[in-house]
């Protein structure tokens, strides 16, 4: 009998040694995966940063790039530098920021199809940008701040209109379609009603980021790096969101300050990008969906490479509509919406329940 007990302890004994060796390798796995999506990103991110600088009639290599920027003049250098670079900044800015807005929309909202561009917070705050840049050109330069209001405005509705004992996917999903329509509307309206004014209310509807210039980064880089360090500072909240919220709550945890929170700084992000990028649809969803596929749902690691990978993606796609239609230029949001529409209907199809 001893003999048997001993035999059957050694044997839960090795399999368990087993499992926790299945573990660790599963980890270790996960970590190298991680770690190597990252790196190739990054290879990527700095390979179309170079495609997009020698896209157009100018072309320059390596050296030429690096002693114009850093020891002497070069003309081609100092053109390219005042044209595209702006452009190539502001692509990876928004990118990012809208990226990593999706990725913090995903957990506050339990939602695997949020995005600020499907769920309408794009909308609002490209309404509200036109309509200051429209009517009070003066305030150029404070128009994100307007445009983070009108962000929070649309979220207000949304959240409004879709609670009913309770908030349920589908209903935000199709509430914030029907908001963003609307704001898309209101916004078309005001353009046609200024005059289709391409350096202004047109440049944010249809995402225009052609004629951008050093100032707009300007305007552009504080507030997205401001939301960013708060979404980085936040990766733990959005770990413990994923909690259902009574085991939150058991915690000690004030789950409901949490979402407000970090909505705040989703917001932020989605917003700012739209008042100087224009409305961004999919890029949201697309990113941290890829991201959780490389690198895993833990926020602390999807958080960062969602950063990274939305720069890429939507350089990417400001390089593809430069060149796909030369001497003419398809913007980039419109790529993002062509690529990212049969994505999101996949994605529709694969989520369980998601007409519950």
């Amino acid at each position: 009998m001893d003999m048997q007990r001993k035999r059957a302890y050694n044997s839960n004994k090795a399999e368990a040694i087993n499992s926790i060796n299945d573990d660790s390798l599963v980890m270790k796995g996960k970590k190298i995966r991680a770690t190597i999506s990252f790196v190739v990103v990054s290879i990527m991110l700095l390979i179309i940063i170079f495609a997009a600088i020698n896209i157009g009639s100018l072309h320059v290599s390596l050296k030429e790039l690096y002693t114009g920027l850093f020891i002497r003049r070069i003309d081609d250098v100092a053109v390219i530098y005042n044209l595209r670079f702006p452009r190539i900044v502001i692509s990876i800015l928004a990118g990012a920021g809208v990226a990593c807005s999706g990725v913090l929309f995903q957990a506050v909202l339990k939602n695997p199809l949020a995005d600020p561009g499907i769920i309408g917070i794009s909308g609002g705050s490209a309404f509200v940008a036109s309509f200051v840049t429209a009517f009070f050109p003066s305030l150029f330069f404070v128009t994100p701040m307007f445009a983070f209001a009108g962000g929070i405005l649309a979220f207000f509705i949304i959240y409004s209109l879709s609670w009913k004992e309770g908030l349920i996917p589908l209903r935000i999903i199709l509430t914030g379609v029907a908001v963003s329509a609307m704001f898309a509307g209101l916004s078309s309206a005001l353009n046609y009603m200024t005059g289709g004014s391409r350096g202004g209310v047109a440049a944010i509807v249809e995402g225009n980021i052609a004629q951008k210039t050093w100032s707009d980064v300007y305007t552009l880089l504080p507030y997205i790096l401001l939301g960013l360090i708060l979404a980085l500072l936040a990766m733990g909240i959005c770990n413990i969101m994923a909690l259902e919220d009574k085991t939150a709550r058991s915690l000690g945890i004030d789950i409901d300050k949490m979402r407000i929170a970090v909505s705040l700084i989703a917001v932020l992000l989605a917003s700012i990008c739209t008042a100087v990028a224009g409305a961004i649809s999919f890029l949201g969803l697309i990113v941290p969906h890829i991201g959780r596929l490389l690198v895993g749902s833990n926020h602390k690691t999807l958080i960062p490479f969602s950063i990274l990978l939305g720069a890429f993606t939507f350089l990417l796609a400001d390089t593809v509509g430069r060149s796909i239609a030369a001497p003419y230029e398809v913007p980039a949001p419109i790529i993002m919406s062509v690529v990212g529409g049969p994505f999101f209907i996949i994605l529709l199809r694969k989520t369980k329940n998601y007409g519950a």
